[in-house]
């Protein structure tokens, strides 16, 4: 099976893009597997801190890689958002495939530092392990927020450039209209964020490395199509996953207000999850 940075590759190649979605149990996962098998597409899945915490950081390896050799599936485990170095070697030690080393929002300077610290320090346990840094601000929590989100400025072209040379990061997450979670103006109206292409030719170019839209959730789909034209090769979807959950949650509990059984009731959460998963792997390729 190829390795996750020959993935990556082949994706640029390709101009297509690599799906991540976040999960916190067996049920979003099962959603993200099947997805996956249907359209025989790699996939990442991704669990950050507080993900990462109730699942169980070695339990969420152990589930992965026996869904990875039963089903010869190339699935992938991302240590999303990890904003200490003791949580990022936690991670490279328990055998994740890819780690996102955040102090984003901290001064550029210390960012530099801290993130070009923890590449040496989780390369020398690893060396196959791939480190992303994140550059500028998308806000934080993959939750409904109130309004419509702040709007912030962009990771420039330049400071992508110093700071991929500098810290020496796989991959980069940078700032480019993106932002973490949804918003309940947005949703209310119907408005979709959208995406500075401009400006993810632009840090491409600079960087010529892999790069990560976080906080994809509630883009405009044309916005995500053309992003991958535009250069990113990995899309983070978390909030979108959240939302499918609970409503087939609450829509099995509707459906059987009586049943007590989980796995009665939590095929349904399934299925709606896998939903999502499956549109937005189509719209990436």
């Amino acid at each position: 099976m190829d390795s996750l940075d020959q993935v990556f590759a082949r994706a640029q190649a390709e101009h297509v893009g690599v799906g991540h979605f976040n999960v916190s149990d067996l049920v979003a996962l099962k959603a993200v597997v099947e997805a996956a098998r249907a359209r025989r597409v790699p996939v990442i899945v991704g669990l950050s801190e507080g993900e990462r915490v109730f699942m169980g950081t070695r339990q969420a390896i152990a589930l992965v890689r026996s869904l990875r050799d039963e089903y010869d599936l190339p699935i992938y485990l991302n240590a999303d958002h990890t904003h200490s170095l003791a949580g990022a070697v936690e991670a490279a030690k328990a055998g994740f495939d890819w780690i996102v080393f955040d102090v984003s929002t901290l001064p550029f300077a210390e960012n530099v530092r801290q993130t070009k610290a923890a590449v040496e320090a989780l390369k020398s346990i690893r060396p196959d392990v791939l480190v992303e840094g994140e550059l500028g601000d998308i806000g934080s929590g993959s939750e409904i927020h109130e309004g419509t989100g702040p709007v912030t400025a962009l990771t420039t072209a330049e400071e992508a450039r110093q700071f991929v040379a500098e810290t020496r990061v796989d991959t980069l997450a940078p700032a480019v209209g993106n932002r973490h979670g949804m918003f309940t103006t947005m949703l209310k109206q119907g408005i979709k964020k959208r995406l500075n292409l401009d400006r993810i030719r632009e840090i491409k170019a600079a960087v010529q490395i892999g790069l990560t839209l976080h906080g994809a959730s509630g883009t405009d789909d044309s916005d995500l199509r053309a992003c991958i034209v535009a250069g990113i090769t990995v899309v983070h979807i978390n909030t979108e996953i959240r939302i499918a959950w609970r409503r087939g949650f609450d829509e099995a509990l509707r459906g059987r207000p009586n049943e007590i059984v989980p796995y009665k009731l939590l095929p349904e959460v399934v299925a709606t999850v896998k939903n999502v998963v499956d549109a937005k792997l189509a719209l990436l390729r």
